[in-house]
């Protein structure tokens, strides 16, 4: 087991939480909704998911075209679903229901005492002086009701569009029906993006709390799509993230029991997308790791070889991108560590000098730096491996 805490920190890319949104691909042509260039839409929105108060229903732009899947088409039954707190398709802005440490939703909303300011618990149980006021912190007391609005809030992003066809589209008494923009897709890409801005924060059961909402959302629409590879490929990423949660928390089973769920999905699915392939080989190597620590080295190496796996055929079909070369080169220096742990030091061997073949043949130009430095601290562990044996 010597080896196995400098892989770690130096072989492998363990930074829990990938920047990278799941949700991309299944929203505005690749882009993630929170991170659009678009000017937020100022139409008038639908009834406020908190006071139930209607904030206009006039459709100024494409919400309409978009509801009805017709270009040029408007339909004023349809509403866009737009918040008064700030959250649309492009942007969410801090507001009295934002937690002004983590930047994330309130979770466990707390009152300090006795200046009253409101923070998440987790965030706020760090500090001896409020971060607004600078006041001593005396007491920090739960504020359910605030908590509970936040709540709300959270819910009246989860409507989903009704169907304008066999007649559904009248109400009672000849007047139309409200229909309402499909905002499920922007609702998860919204709840990891809170997810991730409280796990940079260290406030991880606030993530966790987010991401445990989005997989329980995208397991609902599976029930009726069980086929669509987007909602699986989004489900997979969730649940690695999920295990990124519960591993910082200390929960090894339940972390391995989430990046074994992951795993299972994406193996299911085409590895012609390459985050796809990279978010299955992490997953693996995450219970590998898992497992090494927890001293099952047969286990471990079994996750490190399918993670292998994975990456060799990942590498066959994308020899010239760089990023899959050095993945290949981690999980091969990962088997050849537990390899080395179990007694079979030719197999070791061999592992780490087909690893360093394979970056010393990788050429990297001037604006691929951060590759290279990953490049480098790859090379300078597998050759200090090859040393030390």
């Amino acid at each position: 087991m010597r080896a196995v805490q400098g892989q770690g920190a130096t072989c492998e890319d363990i930074i829990a939480m990938s920047s990278l949104c799941p949700f991309a691909k299944a929203t505005t042509g690749g882009v993630c909704p929170m991170k659009s260039d678009k000017k937020p839409d100022k139409s008038g929105g639908a009834a406020c998911p908190v006071t139930g108060k209607s904030h206009g229903s006039e459709n100024k732009e494409s919400g309409a075209d978009r509801a009805t899947g017709e270009e040029g088409a408007e339909d004023p039954r349809v509403v866009p679903a737009k918040c008064p707190f700030g959250y649309d398709s492009n942007t969410f802005k801090l507001g009295p229901l934002s937690c002004m440490v983590c930047q994330a939703l309130l979770h466990d909303a707390s009152k300090c005492l006795p200046c009253s300011h409101k923070f998440c618990k987790a965030c706020i149980s760090r500090f001896k002086d409020c971060p607004l006021c600078g006041a001593d912190i005396e007491g920090i007391e739960p504020d359910a009701e605030l908590q509970a609005l936040v709540d709300r809030f959270i819910d009246g992003h989860a409507r989903i569009k009704r169907s304008l066809a066999g007649g559904d589209d009248q109400a009672a008494g000849g007047k139309s029906k409200v229909i309402y923009e499909d905002v499920s897709m922007e609702r998860g890409a919204f709840l990891v993006q809170q997810a991730m801005r409280a796990f940079r924060a260290q406030n991880i059961e606030s993530a966790k709390s987010r991401l445990s909402m989005c997989a329980e959302d995208i397991r609902e629409e599976l029930k009726s799509s069980e086929d669509n590879l987007d909602l699986c490929s989004q489900l997979g990423a969730v649940l690695g993230m999920l295990g990124d949660c519960c591993r910082t928390l200390g929960d090894a089973p339940s972390a391995i029991t989430y990046y074994e769920e992951s795993a299972e999905l994406l193996s299911k699915l085409p590895k012609k997308d390459l985050e796809l392939v990279h978010t299955l080989s992490v997953s693996l190597n995450k219970v590998g790791d898992l497992r090494y620590y927890g001293g099952d080295l047969q286990s471990a190496r079994s996750y490190y070889a399918r993670s292998l796996d994975v990456r060799r055929n990942s590498v066959k079909e994308h020899s010239a991108v760089a990023s899959q070369v050095i993945d290949l080169a981690t999980s091969l220096a990962k088997v050849a560590d537990v390899d080395r742990n179990l007694g079979n030091e030719d197999a070791a061997v061999e592992g780490f000098e087909e690893a360093i073949k394979c970056l010393e043949k990788l050429k990297l130009d001037s604006e691929q730096a951060s590759l290279e430095q990953r490049r480098r601290s790859v090379l300078d562990f597998l050759q200090k491996q090859l040393h030390d044996k």
